[in-house]
């Protein structure tokens, strides 16, 4: 059980921070003065918004990057709050 939580949560953070590369790509690719991927990842709710409110314009839908950010960050989470509920407050 342990290992297939584990599994799923390093799943959730790899699909985030593929997620983030592309996003940062995509806005680097629409705007020259967005800043070094480091910065981006620690103000990534700034620019994952930004780039919905572009392709949102762009569609008049959100892209599909948001939403597998949206959903791998959730994955991460909640496997990691499973984990540790069935090791430290079951057992």
């Amino acid at each position: 059980m342990n290992i297939v939580l584990i599994l799923i949560a390093a799943t959730g953070i790899a699909m985030y921070l593929i997620s983030n590369i592309f996003i940062y790509e995509f806005l680097h690719r629409r705007n020259d003065k967005i800043p070094n991927l480091m910065y981006v990842n620690f103000h990534i709710f700034k620019f994952v918004g930004k780039y919905k409110r572009i392709t949102k314009s762009e569609t008049r839908r959100a892209g599909p990057l948001y939403y597998i950010w949206i959903i791998s960050i959730n994955i991460a989470l909640l496997s990691l709050i499973l984990l540790f509920v069935v090791n430290v407050v079951v057992m």
